[in-house]
C-alpha cells in the first residue's frame, strides 16, 4: 500500500515538472481569481465571537522572530493574528495569512518551517480528517515544543477553492488553475493550544474550527475552507 502510495506521488510530481514546463512555454497565466470573488478583509471574514469563544484582547499571540514576520509580510497582503478564550478560560490561539497571488513566489509558509525557525522542536507532524457538519476538512497535526512550552497546532491552506495541507497538493492546484490561465489566491490558517495534553488540546480545536465554520459570514466560507469539501 505504501509502495503505491509512492508511486504515485512520483507519477504526480512528474506529470507537475511536465506540466510546469508546458506552462512557460504557452505563457503564464494573467487572471487573478481574487479579482473574481469576494474582496478579502480578514478582520471583517473572521469573526470576534465564534460559538462558545470571545475574543481576548489582552492576550498575546504566540511568538514570532523578526526575520520570520518580516518573510511573512513579503509573502502576504494580509496576515490576522487572535487569541479567544471561553467561559471555562480555554484559550486558542488563531494565526491567519492571506495573499492574492500563490503562484510559486509567494507559496504558502508552512508553519512546520516556520516554528523551527523561531527555535521549537516539532515532536510530530502528520495529517488528519477534521470532520465539519457539511463534510471532511482535510488538516495538518503538529506538535511544536520550545522549552517548557508545549503547543499542538492543526493547520490547512486554502488555494482559491480548494484546501491542501501538503506541498505537493498545493502545487497540483496551482497548476489546476494554471492550466485554465488562473493565478489562484490561497491562505493558511493556524489554530494552536498551549496543552501538553495533546488529545485534549486537538479535541479543543476540532471543536472551535467547527464553531469558526458555523460564525463566519457564508460569502467567506469557500475562502477558508474551500468549496470541496469531502463528504
Amino acid at each position: 500500500m505504501k509502495l503505491g502510495k509512492l508511486r504515485f506521488h512520483a507519477v504526480a510530481v512528474s506529470l507537475c515538472l511536465l506540466t510546469a514546463s508546458v506552462l512557460g512555454h504557452v505563457g503564464r497565466p494573467t487572471i487573478h481569481l481574487a479579482d473574481q470573488r469576494q474582496k478579502v478583509n480578514l478582520e471583517q471574514m473572521f469573526p470576534t465571537r465564534v460559538g462558545s469563544w470571545r475574543l481576548d484582547e489582552n492576550q498575546p499571540v504566540g511568538i514570532v522572530a523578526p526575520d520570520v514576520k518580516a518573510l511573512l509580510d513579503k509573502l502576504y497582503a494580509q496576515t490576522l493574528t487572535r487569541t479567544y478564550v471561553n467561559s471555562e478560560g480555554v484559550r486558542v490561539m488563531l494565526s491567519v495569512a492571506y495573499g492574492g497571488d500563490q503562484s510559486d513566489a509567494t507559496r504558502a509558509h508552512r508553519p512546520d518551517v516556520c516554528y523551527p525557525a523561531q527555535g521549537f522542536d516539532i515532536v510530530s507532524n502528520r495529517s488528519d480528517t477534521l470532520a465539519l457538519p457539511d463534510g471532511a476538512l482535510g488538516v495538518r497535526r503538529m506538535v511544536a515544543k520550545l522549552n517548557n512550552r508545549i503547543e499542538p497546532v492543526t493547520f490547512w491552506f486554502a488555494v482559491g477553492e480548494y484546501t491542501a495541507v501538503t506541498g505537493q497538493d498545493q502545487k497540483l492546484i496551482q497548476l489546476r488553475y494554471g492550466l485554465r490561465g488562473i493565478i489562484p489566491d490561497g491562505m493558511l490558517v493556524r489554530v494552536s493550544t498551549i496543552n501538553p495534553d495533546e488529545k485534549s488540546a486537538y479535541a479543543v480545536q476540532s471543536k472551535f474550527i467547527a464553531e469558526l465554520r458555523q460564525s463566519m459570514p457564508q460569502n467567506f466560507v469557500s475562502h477558508v475552507f474551500g468549496s470541496h469539501l469531502k463528504t
